[in-house]
């Protein structure tokens, strides 16, 4: 049996059952081939999001190229340690008009270079936007602010924006890592981190400190979310999409945090 073929009016279809509708802004992760044989690919699902939140809307995609970091994070496993001091003097600087994705799928590698769209200035964890709030989204993302107050999401839930997943799971929920920045718990703490950078026209490799990120329990607070709000799903394809409020999701999952994380 073939794969299922999908259409753009499948999406929006789709769309339109969670409860997109023009005007919102969202952050968006998404597994292209979950959904099957999409028509036209990630050019498709890009035009249906867009079409979806309208001119007034804003679609922001996560564009991390988390392999511009320190090999001693464990980013470059596959590289012997006698070898790691040649990656921090040749891996290229972070330039986000042409630095490539790391993981984040086939929708968000082609969103990044989507015409109109802004991407975020931080070298490992950039993020990229189209719309209305595109600018203020991406603007000023601070290296040691990776996911916190300052940062695209912390700026998406001061806007009151949504999330949606699709054919992902929460351990691909970013903004589950702006309730680990809230939340207090055993164990937190911060870590140093290296990227390529231009500094005063010279390539550097750039120390800075941030939160340690820590996303091994996200599927976890995923479930026990899901089993207390009423979480908007859909069928899309051969998978499901998962529509909701990123204050809802960050504000229960810093409750969750405290009481279970590290205790």
């Amino acid at each position: 049996m073939g794969k299922t073929v999908v259409i753009k009016e499948d999406i929006l279809k789709a769309l339109g059952d969670v409860g997109v509708s023009t005007g919102q802004t969202m952050m968006v992760h998404t597994s292209l081939s979950s959904i099957g044989y999409v028509c036209g690919g990630a050019q498709t699902v890009i035009e249906a999001l867009l079409a979806a939140v309208g001119g007034t809307g804003t679609i922001m995609m996560p564009t991390q190229s988390w392999k511009n970091l320190d090999p001693m994070d464990g980013v470059h496993w596959e590289i012997e340690k006698e070898n790691w001091q040649k990656i921090r003097d040749y891996w290229p600087v972070y330039d986000k008009k042409i630095t490539p994705t790391n993981t984040m799928g086939a929708v968000a590698e082609m969103f990044r270079l989507w015409e109109g769209a802004l991407r975020s200035d931080h070298p490992a964890r950039s993020v990229c936007a189209k719309g209305r709030f595109a600018k203020y989204l991406t603007q000023e993302h601070d290296l040691s602010d990776i996911f916190g107050e300052g940062s695209p999401i912390g700026k998406l839930y001061e806007l009151d924006g949504y999330v949606l997943l699709i054919g992902v799971g929460y351990d691909k929920n970013t903004s589950l890592h702006l309730a680990d920045v809230r939340a207090q718990y055993p164990g937190k703490h911060e870590c140093t981190e290296y990227s390529a950078v231009i500094e005063n026209g010279v390539r550097v490799w750039k120390k800075y400190s941030t939160l340690y990120v820590d996303g091994e329990d996200f599927a976890e607070i995923g479930r026990a979310f899901e089993s207390k709000t009423a979480v908007k799903k859909a069928v899309l394809g051969e998978t499901e999409i998962t529509f909701m409020k990123q204050r809802e999701l960050v504000d229960f999952a810093v409750r969750w945090i405290e009481k279970n994380r590290g205790r």
